[in-house]
């Protein structure tokens, strides 16, 4: 039979084995997160250089603008 100092050992051994199991779902889900974060400053840079090719074209480009159909 496990005695007081035993138990408290096992369960502080459960814990850490929680603990350390939840770290790793974090990171994973971190890293997931910053790839998403990277494909949207990627999509960004290209929205922003897409307008400013219009721009340089001689076409006027304001976000402030309702389409045509406004």
């Amino acid at each position: 039979m496990a005695t007081m100092k035993e138990a408290r050992i096992i369960e502080l051994e459960i814990k850490a084995a929680y603990q350390e199991d939840l770290l790793q779902e974090l990171s994973k889900i971190i890293g997931e997160q910053q790839q998403q974060i990277a494909r949207l400053e990627a999509t960004c840079k290209l929205l922003n250089e897409r307008i400013k090719s219009l721009s340089d074209e001689g076409r006027e480009v304001s976000l402030d603008q309702l389409p045509p159909h406004y």
